[in-house]
C-alpha cells in the first residue's frame, strides 16, 4: 500500500505577511500604505479574526493574486524623505521574492510597488 499524495498551499494571508515584513525592511521603506482598496481587503479578510479576538498579521498595503497558475503580489509602501524612489522600488522587490522563497518555498513571478507616499523632510 502507497502512502496518499499529500500537497501543502500556502495560503495568501501567509504570503502577504512574509512580503509585508521582507518590504518593511528595506532601507528608505517608511511604512506599508494600504489605500482605499488595501483598507477594504485588510478589513475583510482579516474581519474574522478580528471579531474572535485573534492577532493578525499587518499586511496592509500588500496584496496576493494566484491566477493562471501565476502568484502576483502588489506592495504599496511610504518612503523616507532620503530615499531614491527606483533603488528602494527595486529592493523591495528583491526582497520579497527572497524571502517568499525562503519561507514558503513559492515562486513569486512578479512583484508590483506602488510609491503612495513620501514622508516629509
Amino acid at each position: 500500500m502507497t502512502a496518499p499524495e499529500t500537497r501543502l498551499t500556502v495560503g495568501p494571508a501567509v504570503i502577504a505577511a512574509v512580503a509585508a515584513d521582507a518590504a518593511t525592511r528595506v532601507l528608505g521603506v517608511a511604512r506599508l500604505e494600504p489605500g482605499v482598496l488595501g483598507l477594504a481587503g485588510q478589513y475583510a479578510g482579516t474581519g474574522g479574526q478580528l471579531w474572535s479576538g485573534l492577532p493578525t498579521a499587518a499586511t496592509a498595503g500588500v496584496r496576493v493574486r494566484r491566477a493562471e497558475g501565476r502568484l502576483t503580489v502588489q506592495v504599496d509602501l511610504a518612503l523616507t524623505a532620503t530615499a531614491q524612489v527606483t533603488r528602494v522600488g527595486r529592493a523591495v522587490q528583491r526582497a520579497v521574492v527572497r524571502a517568499v522563497a525562503e519561507a514558503t518555498a513559492e515562486t513569486v513571478d512578479s512583484v508590483t510597488v506602488s510609491v503612495l507616499d513620501i514622508e516629509p523632510r
